[in-house]
């Protein structure tokens, strides 16, 4: 779909007058006139059904009603800060210790939304059954009615059980007002039980290719990806991640038997050739790559000719401002850890196409100041995002003198490393033309994508001792890493991205290369920001052989799998929500930080890249405190073990 919908009939809404999911306020019912679809309505065609399905469909996206934040926050916070790889500042820096709690407005927001998602899913469920075949379509579109609706269903519980352990399980017809108190399942299977069927019955009900060719719309190939998952959620919770709470005579009954579903599901994925892998790692995140090859599941945030104006969700989501660097109009919620940017070997592009780094003098080697204990941070892909976004081609700090972005650690009133993502700081100034005309920010939020498959099927491979097959998954990815899949192409590849940047420096005025008095900006080029092809001086070694030796090197406790393919779920999905769900599953969460971020006081973080973790991890935690507001209002939802008493 290339817009967002907003519709679902009043009567169909009316269910989200939530007391269970704490969503008692109104404002949902604050609906354009237009948009709106009462139930017969829904019977009498095609475009009406499929609107009434919209309406769960615009909870994909941020909402106001609920969470106007929808895809950064609650996300980040609770998928990627706990894994210390991305780091925050103000009040956002709890993400990083484990001191979020069930007062934690994000959770709130994130639970609320997710749960009105559900509700709404639950009553389209229910009225679909009423929906006469030959009025909207034949049966055909019954199919992917019913499949689509599923499938988003199970999408916002699956958020929820990764986030939160056990949650509360509403089912079809099931809402707030007719179902205000709901204990959680008793155990985890029986939870992930609920969820796996729903994925099934979505696999079994949808295509590949998107209903009438709408991208944006759930497929077989998201059901899969999603059902898979789900398998993998379910062996841990009955085996290492079960707290003792398992469940018993669920079918699959053991995590072997839930790893070899899961590779099925992946399989199917891979031998459909439905999906492939963009060929630069580094273009995933620009305009030119909306539904790319490898885009299984996307939140594109494009509102396409509303950019600009402040009362459209996709546009007002305010990622460059959260992202940006503070000194060019950043706020300061999203870093990335120096742990995470040492991870890397050289020549690997997926570090140039996820971050830039300040200007420190200590790994500059051209700079007299250059320490040689970090030789070999910088390879030849790092020195374009070395002080500057090269894709806005904006100077770290505005070239000043005393600018904080000249050392390990920004100090912004409080300390935190001095890397930004460019997933989402990519294609609008924080600072230039921002609160006018430059608001726009089209940003793709990647939930699925094919190297998520890639890597969950190397999982399941390892654990059924399918080594082989594992590691080749593994070495396809690294391939793409270190720019093979672009060499060879590199015309063809700079023709499709960089018109936009050249675009971007003629609406800035600067097409004629010139740069503003602080040397901010300098935008004409005719070269892709990182230049496509790879590395002709770095060799790419295989998995096993390089994550043999970057195992035992670094003492983690894990086998050699189990790092090597989290490992690469670090170079791949940093500031993707997947990734602390994925160590979780796989049970590498503690050994990640005890070994990526072993215990240290650092006295003077502005000389020293490494991070300052003060605390105890605890497993626990990883099952978010259930919002305190729905303790209160649901008497019989109990909070998770962690957080009891607190």
């Amino acid at each position: 779909m290339k817009t967002r919908y907003f519709i679902l009939g009043a009567a169909l809404c009316s269910v989200t007058g939530l007391g269970l999911t704490s969503c008692n306020n109104e404002e949902f019912l604050d609906v354009t006139a237009y948009d709106v679809v009462d139930v017969a309505a829904s019977y009498e065609s095609k475009e009406n059904a499929k609107r009434a399905l919209n309406g769960v469909y615009d909870l994909v996206y941020p909402e106001d009603s609920y969470d106007g934040d929808w895809g950064f926050k609650p996300n980040l916070f609770t998928g990627c800060h706990p894994t210390i790889d991305t780091q925050a500042t103000g009040w956002d820096k709890d993400w990083n210790v484990q001191a979020w709690n069930s007062g934690s407005g994000e959770l709130l927001n994130g639970w609320k939304h997710a749960y009105a998602a559900i509700c709404r899913a639950n009553d389209f469920l229910e009225k679909l059954k009423d929906f006469p075949a030959e009025n909207v379509g034949g049966e055909k579109s019954l199919k992917y009615l019913e499949g689509e609706g599923r499938a988003l269903r199970g999408f916002f519980y699956h958020w929820l059980a990764t986030t939160f352990g056990r949650v509360p399980m509403l089912a079809t017809g099931e809402n707030g007002a007719n179902t205000p108190l709901k204990a959680k399942p008793d155990t985890y299977a029986e939870m992930w039980d609920f969820i796996i069927e729903d994925f099934k019955a979505a696999a079994e009900l949808l295509d590949w290719k998107p209903w009438d060719g709408e991208y944006g719309r759930c497929t077989k190939g998201m059901a899969l990806a999603y059902l898979g998952d789900a398998y993998m959620w379910k062996a841990y919770r009955i085996g290492e991640g079960s707290n003792g709470i398992q469940g018993v005579g669920e079918a699959p009954t053991t995590e072997n038997e839930c790893y070899t579903l899961a590779a099925a599901c992946f399989k199917q994925i891979l031998d459909s050739h439905t999906y492939k892998l963009n060929e630069s790692f580094t273009t995933l995140w620009d305009p030119a790559s909306a539904w790319g090859p490898e885009a299984i599941w996307v939140e594109q945030l494009d509102e396409g000719s509303n950019w600009g104006k402040w009362d459209n969700l996709t546009s007002k989501l305010m990622l460059k401002w959260y992202t940006a660097c503070p000194e060019n109009g950043g706020w300061g919620s999203l870093y990335l850890s120096w742990e995470w940017y040492s991870c890397y070997e050289n020549g690997d592009k997926r570090r140039a196409g996820s971050c830039y780094t300040g200007a420190v003098p200590q790994i500059d080697p051209e700079n007299p100041a250059y320490d040689p204990q970090y030789a070999g941070w910088l390879g030849k892909f790092d020195r374009a995002i070395y002080g500057v976004n090269p894709y806005l081609q904006e100077v770290l700090g505005k070239g000043q003198a005393a600018t904080a972005t000249k050392q390990f650690h920004f100090n912004n009133g409080e300390w935190a490393p001095a890397i930004w993502s460019s997933k989402m700081w990519r294609t609008a100034s924080a600072d230039y033309k921002s609160w006018g005309d430059g608001h726009w920010s089209p940003t793709p939020i990647y939930w699925k994508r094919l190297p998520n498959v890639m890597l969950d099927y190397a999982e399941c491979c390892f654990r059924l001792g399918q080594d082989a097959e594992g590691w080749k998954q593994l070495d396809e990815l690294r391939n793409r890493a270190f720019g093979k899949l672009e060499d060879g192409k590199e015309k063809a590849l700079t023709d499709k991205y960089l018109p936009y940047y050249n675009s971007y420096a003629g609406w800035c005025g600067r097409e004629d290369g010139s740069q503003d008095a602080g040397g901010a900006f300098y935008l004409n080029r005719d070269e892709y920001p990182i230049p496509f092809g790879s590395d002709p001086a770095v060799q790419v070694v295989d998995a096993k052989t390089y994550y043999t030796q970057y195992a035992s090197s670094k003492g983690f406790k894990s086998p050699v799998w189990k790092v090597a393919v989290n490992t690469e779920r670090r170079k791949e999905f940093n500031c993707e929500w997947c990734l602390r769900p994925d160590m979780q599953k796989s049970g590498f969460m503690a050994d990640h930080v005890a070994t990526n971020y072993p215990k240290r006081k650092v006295e003077d973080l502005k000389d020293i890249p490494w991070t300052n973790r003060d605390y105890d991890y605890n497993d626990l935690k990883m099952d978010m405190p259930i919002p305190e507001d729905e303790i209160t209002k649901n008497t019989l939802c109990e909070q998770n073990e962690a957080y009891r008493g607190k």
